[in-house]
């Protein structure tokens, strides 16, 4: 993984069973998505098997995960996330490093 990719958390004792996450693209774009399992999501981006959007753009970096309590809490702060300007998305990236860290410590 690069200096600025973060390490895809992996899912502790507690509650969490979904992550919303920010893939960095190679053209400087973020994308926004969900997910159960990060890494597995990150590496499918890569292979050109994830969103249309991040096929073009390749490689992506995970720049921030945010653990969440199931698939509802999920759709919802993806939406939240997605409506953000990316001067906020980036203040949000920037100001939360533990946020990409593993939940469960």
């Amino acid at each position: 993984m690069g200096q600025d990719e973060v390490s895809p958390p992996e899912i502790g004792p507690e509650k969490v069973s979904c992550y919303c996450y920010i893939l960095e693209c190679s053209d400087g774009t973020f994308y926004t998505g969900w997910t159960t399992d990060p890494r597995r999501r990150l590496e499918m981006h890569n292979r050109g098997q994830g969103a249309r959007y991040t096929r073009s753009r390749r490689p992506v970096k995970l720049v921030y995960v945010e653990p969440q309590e199931n698939r509802v809490s999920a759709l919802k702060r993806e939406l939240a996330i997605k409506t953000m300007t990316r001067k906020q998305k980036q203040k949000m990236i920037d100001s939360n490093p533990g946020r990409s860290e593993d939940p469960s410590h």
